[in-house]
């Protein structure tokens, strides 16, 4: 007893010294919301252009069991369907091509006499569909039983709950038909109750002689079969037990009987390495767990991530849109290894890590944004990533660009993986030598090509890039993607990612190699051609020959060679050296006169949400002849934070809360496709008041939050504060002053280590342009890239 109330008494003395007890339990201002998880509406995106999905899954898992509407699309649910096709359990939030929608379950009643889902898929209504983080339920009309689905990392659960007057309760399987090209498949009903089997997918972006995957299952029901049967495209066999792709398909039904229960569950452990693997995956993480519990593990989990950069303040709608995209965030890259390390490399070969394997790199898209707030928020998963990266160049024997899990699809193009490597080696992630191992590979690849280009591309146009500063073009026949086909743009990013190398090769004492590097960092200004005029501003990037004259048409609203847009979103991929930059277009003054037509300033200031919808390019796929800034891609996602550089940050923060105006708390509330969490990741740095605007450097640049707190606590670290009294994301408002733990803060930016140590970002906010000088003085704005520290 004694001891208790030394307990009890050292504790008050620990309370009343940190303040009083009032003030420890009661804190001003708004409140953070008690399980964010509430506030997350996975619908958001669930549309032709979004492209994400509604299902449930864990933080960067290898199952995304997820409801299909349809297929050979590049989402295989749109919010637009009625019918639902079944079960699959893996999807890609956000992607631009169809791909996965692998291993479909779907229950249904009476005989079973059809495998194609147009005849047995089953109507339903939104009204009757529930989803949060974590767990998915639907009412399939057709049948009325009640579809409930959850998941944790490597593992899918089912409960289908079936109507009393059932007179069969069936289960199909699909192994052989998914979202996208299938090349072989099957399936094998084991015992009277598990069925297991396996498949090979491709042809993602119709790459048809690039990337192949094999994902193998495991599925345990709860129950045991009455009976039985498979089928091949559209044969059924009854108590066949064994079924091999067609021409079509390929899957099994199985039958329960009706007097043993109205709910049948399923266990379905997934793996990329083998059948055992799925059944360990299966047995280890949630085959002696009931439903209900899997399903609240998988909400605590998904509490847990959305608190690591929760807010505070707002509106109920602010908070929706701001939690469900930090949820978006951080479904990818997916876990790839079993629970035992084991995973399949680019070789086809099966080996063990001592970290957990990560696969389903976008990297195009990731770099810009995503890979960023996984770094801050799981700086272990980060690392755990970076080194994923280097197992598939060993095993594979090149670096990847878009890597879909054990295969390289060589779409998109320049060199995204070394700026997203440098950002993670930037931030103090990779221990010595990974670090090293990672520079030889990425040194290799800004110098050389694959020999055999039919698995990795590499970057194709180094021939002439390292000889001239620039890609030829060239139109090669037979690749819709290629660094010669999108030499202007690919250009560009060559030299963004030679600059972040060079950071990265100093770093690691590399002198030679650094200057050899550091000379390419201005490899951008080769690409201009100064007598190109649009829209009262003389000089524009282009594409060129080898033999260094113009490519294509000189309008740079048009043009050749420019990836998913047109010189005038591109040119501002520069921000290496934005002095450089802006001295090509006549000096800081005429980049800031750009940047207000880019995003028509002087309408934006009086209607922000009519500039963003009726000013920019509106929709997903319409980046081609256009001037004006596009939020639906990524390209141009850093533009808005190069006004730090032209003397007048507070215009930042005006065109973030413009574009806040694009995403909503609804199905059709975002403006393009999600791209593995990048555009999404982009919206939760830009309400929090943080980006980082060139990859690679490890800086932060600051404009206005969008709420009134934020806390970010990365795993493992201590928590940084953000307050902002008065933020509201509905106004025009501006940074007047920032103080960092207490001191003045004059910089428009931060180094990713002194936001770690600032425990507290104070904004002041002003409605007022006219007050709104902060970081407008000389030197307030980033140093280049070279001379970041």
């Amino acid at each position: 007893m004694r001891a208790r109330k030394r307990l009890l008494a050292a504790a008050m003395v620990s309370i009343i010294a940190a303040g009083t007890v009032q003030a420890a339990a009661a804190p001003s201002g708004p409140r953070f919301p008690d399980d964010p998880t509430k506030l997350v509406d996975t619908s958001i995106g669930n549309n032709g252009d979004g492209t994400t999905f509604p299902g449930a899954a864990a933080p960067f898992g290898m199952v995304q069991l997820s409801p299909d509407t349809q297929l050979k699309k590049y989402a295989s649910y749109d919010y637009e369907n009625d019918t639902i096709l079944g079960f699959s359990h893996t999807h890609l939030s956000g992607v631009g091509c169809q791909t996965m929608g692998n291993i479909r379950f779907m229950p249904t009643t009476g005989a079973v006499t059809s495998s194609d889902p147009a005849r047995y898929g089953s109507k339903f209504s939104h009204d009757r569909e529930e989803s949060s983080p974590g767990s998915y339920s639907v009412r399939l009309d057709s049948y009325d039983v009640q579809a409930e689905l959850t998941a944790t990392e490597r593992t899918g659960r089912h409960r289908y709950t079936y109507p009393e007057s059932a007179g069969s309760q069936n289960v199909l399987i699909e192994v052989g038909e998914s979202n996208g090209y299938t090349y072989a498949g099957e399936v094998k009903v084991v015992g009277d109750d598990t069925v297991e089997g396996w498949l090979q997918g491709g042809n993602f972006c119709w790459e048809t002689q690039k990337e192949r995957y094999r994902v193998f299952f495991s599925a345990k029901f709860d129950r045991k079969f009455s009976s039985f049967g498979t089928w091949t495209d559209d044969t059924l066999t009854p108590g066949a037990r064994d079924a091999k792709l067609g021409a079509k398909r390929n899957g099994a039904w199985l039958s329960f009987d009706p007097e043993a229960g109205k709910q049948v569950g399923a266990s379905v452990g997934l793996s990329y390495t083998s059948v055992d693997g799925a059944k360990l995956n299966r047995g280890v993480e949630s085959a002696w767990r009931g439903f209900d519990s899997v399903r609240e593990q998988a909400s605590r989990t998904w509490r847990d991530e959305l608190n690591r950069m929760r807010v505070a303040g707002g509106s109920t709608a602010d908070q929706r849109t701001y939690y469900s995209a930090l949820y978006r965030s951080l479904l990818h890259p997916s876990v790839g290894s079993d629970v035992d390390g084991r995973y399949r490399g680019f070789d086809d070969r099966v080996y063990r890590a001592n970290h957990p394997y990560y696969q389903m790199f976008s990297l195009w898209d990731t770099y810009r944004s995503q890979n960023q707030l996984v770094a801050l928020l799981h700086p272990d998963r980060a690392a755990d990533m970076t080194r994923s990266v280097l197992r598939i160049a060993e095993d594979g024997g090149w670096v990847p660009r878009w890597a879909l899990g054990g295969g390289e699809t060589n779409v998109m193009s320049g060199d995204p993986v070394t700026p997203w490597v440098v950002d993670n080696y930037r931030r103090g992630l990779l221990d010595d030598r990974t670090a090293r191992a990672l520079f030889d590979r990425l040194w290799r690849n800004a110098n050389e090509v694959p020999a055999d280009q039919s698995r990795f591309r590499g970057r194709d146009g180094n021939p002439s890039y390292v000889e001239n500063g620039w890609i030829g073009y060239r139109d090669v026949p037979g690749y819709t993607f290629g660094d010669t086909r999108q030499s202007g743009s690919a250009t560009l990013e060559y030299a963004l990612a030679d600059c972040s190398l060079a950071v990265m090769a100093n770093g690691l004492g590399e002198r030679d190699k650094a200057a050899a590097l550091a000379a390419r960092c201005q490899n951008f200004t080769k690409q201009w051609d100064p007598s190109v005029q649009s829209r009262g501003f003389t000089g524009f990037p282009r594409s060129r020959a080898e033999d260094g004259s113009w490519v294509g048409d000189p309008d740079p609203a048009k043009s050749t060679g420019f990836h998913e847009g047109t010189p005038w979103q591109y040119q501002w991929l520069g921000q290496q050296d934005p002095a450089a930059l802006f001295a090509l277009m006549g000096g800081a003054g005429q980049a800031a006169a750009r940047l207000d037509t880019f995003f028509d300033i002087p309408l934006l200031l009086k209607d922000p949400a009519k500039a963003a919808k009726e000013s920019w390019v509106i929709g997903a796929y319409d980046y081609h002849n256009n001037f004006a800034f596009n939020p639906n891609n990524e390209p141009d996602l850093h533009a808005p934070w190069m006004y730090a550089w032209a003397g007048t940050p507070w215009k930042t923060s005006a065109v973030m809360r413009a574009a806040r105006t694009l995403f909503t708390d609804t199905p059709y509330g975002m403006p393009g496709n999600d791209d593995l969490g990048t555009i999404s990741s982009w919206l939760v740095f830009a309400m929090a008041g943080v980006f980082e605007a060139t990859p690679g450097s490890g800086q932060y640049l600051l404009s206005a939050p969008m709420f009134e707190k934020v806390e970010i606590t990365p795993a493992r670290g201590r928590t940084v504060r953000i307050d902002a009294p008065g933020a509201d994301a509905n106004k025009l408002q501006y940074v007047e002053g920032v103080r960092v733990h207490g001191r003045e803060q004059s910089r428009t930016w931060l180094n990713h280590e002194d936001l770690l140590g600032a425990r507290t970002i104070r904004f002041a906010l002003t409605a007022d342009p006219a007050s709104a000088t902060w970081g407008t003085t000389p030197g307030s704005a980033p140093p280049r890239l070279l001379d970041a520290r």
